[in-house]
């Protein structure tokens, strides 16, 4: 029985992005931003500077721009530009959506 998605997703890409256990390691940081980005300058409502992100992964920035770049096109995280800084946050209504969407199905 199929249901309608309360929110438009794109599943195929959501899968795509959560096979990468950085990708997922970098939700997950994202979730309590608070915990894990404490040393960030700028307050955290604006989200978490990629900067930061790039340390806690211990990757190259080129490396994390894509994982996020992977992120982002699964609608999993929103990006915000602040001056030359780049912040991202998850996306909150992409995921509850997702997570109802394995609900329902598994």
């Amino acid at each position: 029985m199929n249901h309608p998605e309360p929110q438009s997703i794109d599943l195929d890409a959501i899968y795509k992005a959560l096979a990468n256990p950085v990708r997922r390691e970098i939700l997950a940081c994202l979730r309590e931003p608070q915990a894990h980005f404490a040393d960030q300058e700028l307050p955290l409502d604006h989200g978490v500077c990629a900067g930061r992100i790039d340390a806690h992964c211990g990757l190259s920035q080129s490396t994390v721009s894509a994982h996020l770049a992977a992120l982002q096109k699964a609608g999993l995280v929103t990006s915000k530009r602040v001056g030359q800084w780049v912040f991202f946050k998850r996306n909150e209504p992409v995921i509850e959506a997702f997570l109802a969407h394995m609900h329902r199905q598994l």
